[in-house]
């Protein structure tokens, strides 16, 4: 058998270590060969793939990023684009494909898989842990404690200067990232995109803090929104897979906390740095465990499915359950934030 391999959308820690388990456990105990496609879904669409063999994977565990690069494109808003797909597929001799990547990767793999045969196995990836049907996707362990170590360090000049500090972290529409890492950072406001916020009541917190001179860090999420107005917005151009350009709430939030309360504030935007670097140790466990078990899907021949993480254990389950729809904070774990504000 011939197994083709390829990373979608945004890039995140745990990648390498992902592909690195697929190729060796299919090659040492099945004897497998490989093909890696370039740049997602751009690869198998134009034909553009790398060798993958164990040379090839020897050494990228602790690499953050994709030896096989990434992109966001949608061959589903491509002319002809299954037909091409398929016929590199069927050019490169690939029995099956393993697809690793977030909501937009692993749609397109189930669109292929459902309506058009294509023989997909989906690996759940994203730092922002949206992804429905597991408990937690890799990438997003090292995002939170690259964020929460921010946040640690923005303590001590805070309380320097005594201003606000406005911490903005990703997580596009589900505010994850920003609830685990403004917990264990100690922040005195999280704002969710789960949750419309009040400019007053945030201002009325950061107030109180100062009260008993103690400079508030404010942790927002990018696609948080006010409770009388709507996302902010980078610009108002879409990707391949329509989805708009999230940054800049914090910085609006920050220039509302000072025109309210008289409180110098400033942002930090920690945008990419969340994705890049050295995967954490849980994110290495579970992308190689993704991994392992996705090779030995493929040689079930159990297509349409994704790996998935339930409490420890990986199972399958359909595509379609995986991609169907968000998973966003529960406001009851929210609620619980809610002790530490103000």
């Amino acid at each position: 058998m011939r197994v083709g391999v390829l990373t979608g959308g945004g890039d995140c820690p745990g990648l390498n270590a992902v592909i690195r388990a697929i190729v060796r456990k299919g090659v040492q105990e099945y004897a497998y060969d490989f093909v890696g496609f370039r740049d997602g879904w751009r690869g198998p669409l134009e034909g553009d793939t790398v060798p993958l063999d164990i040379p090839a994977v020897r050494g990228i565990l602790p690499r953050g990023g994709t030896i096989l690069g990434s992109s966001r494109t949608n061959p589903l808003k491509t002319e002809n684009g299954v037909r091409r797909v398929k016929e590199n597929l069927a050019k490169y001799e690939v029995d099956a494909l393993v697809a690793i990547g977030g909501e937009d990767t692993l749609g397109v793999a189930t669109t292929l898989s459902d309506e058009y045969g294509v023989p997909c196995v989906g690996v759940p990836k994203t730092i922002d842990n949206d992804l429905a049907a597991t408990d937690y996707t890799f990438g997003f362990d090292t995002a939170v404690n690259i964020a929460t170590e921010a946040i640690d360090r923005l303590h001590t000049t805070a309380e320097s200067h005594m201003r606000v500090l406005v911490v903005e972290v990703m997580g596009r529409h589900a505010g994850w990232i920003a609830l685990h890492s403004g917990l264990a950072g100690g922040a005195n406001v999280i704002l969710v995109p789960e949750q419309r916020f009040d400019v007053d009541q945030v201002c009325a917190w950061v107030e109180s803090r100062f009260k008993i001179r103690y400079a508030p860090i404010v942790v927002i999420a990018e696609g948080a929104m006010p409770k009388d107005g709507d996302v902010v917005l980078k610009d108002g151009s879409l990707d391949s897979f329509g989805h708009v350009r999230l940054s800049g709430v914090g910085e609006w939030l920050a220039k509302e906390i000072e025109s309210r309360t008289g409180k110098e504030a400033r942002t930090t935007v920690l945008g990419h740095v969340q994705r890049g670097g050295t995967p954490s140790a849980f994110d290495r466990w579970l992308a190689t465990r993704f991994g392992l078990h996705a090779i030995d899907a493929v040689r079930d021949r159990d297509f349409g499915k994704m790996v998935a993480l339930r409490g420890t254990d990986i199972v399958r389950v359909p595509l379609a359950e995986a991609t169907k729809q968000l998973k966003t904070v529960d406001p009851k774990l929210y609620a619980e934030a809610g002790v530490f504000f103000g």
